[in-house]
C-alpha cells in the first residue's frame, strides 16, 4: 500500500506579499521543500541516493485554492507558523515521473499541484532512465491501481 509523504514546512517572513499572505511563487518553494525531503533524505534513507545526484524539473502546475496567511496565533516564541504537504507519486515512465502535492493550511486544503521530473546526468547534460531502485522507491508513495 502506497504512503502519502507528509512535510511540515515553516513558514518565513519573507514569504509574504504586500496582502500579508504567502506569495504565490512561495507555493513552489514550500512544494520545492517538501520534494527535496522526499527525494534527497527519504530516498537516501532507504539507501538510495541517484535523485541527489541529478534530476530537473519539465514541468508545474498549480492550483491556488484560497490564499495562507501568516497567522501568529499558529506560531510560538520558538516556533514559527507552518503548513502541511502532502504528497505523492502520481505516475512513473521510463524517464520521468509526476509528483502531486496538497498544501494544507491547519485543515483546510489552501493548493494543489504537480510537478513532472526527469532523472539528469550532470556530468553529461541529459536525462537518464530512472534505474529499478529508484522505481522501488517511488512506488512507495504511489497509489496502488494507478498509472504508476
Amino acid at each position: 500500500m502506497a504512503d502519502r509523504f507528509v512535510y511540515h514546512c515553516a513558514l518565513r517572513w519573507s514569504d509574504l506579499d504586500a496582502y500579508g499572505h504567502v506569495n504565490n511563487s512561495r507555493f513552489l518553494t514550500l512544494y520545492e521543500e517538501a520534494r527535496v525531503a522526499l527525494m534527497f533524505a527519504g530516498a537516501r534513507a532507504s539507501g538510495v541516493d541517484s535523485f541527489a545526484a541529478g534530476v530537473v524539473i519539465r514541468r508545474h502546475e498549480v492550483d491556488y485554492l484560497r490564499p495562507v496567511d501568516y497567522s501568529l496565533d499558529r506560531g510560538t516564541a520558538e516556533a514559527a507558523p507552518t503548513v502541511r504537504i502532502e504528497l505523492w507519486v502520481e505516475e512513473i515512465r521510463p524517464s520521468r515521473f509526476t509528483v502531486a502535492y496538497e498544501l494544507y493550511d491547519g485543515e483546510v486544503l489552501a493548493g494543489r499541484a504537480r510537478s513532472v521530473l526527469v532523472p539528469f546526468d550532470l556530468s553529461r547534460q541529459v536525462p537518464r532512465r530512472i534505474t529499478e531502485r529508484e522505481r522501488e522507491i517511488l512506488l512507495h508513495h504511489a497509489p496502488s491501481g494507478g498509472s504508476a
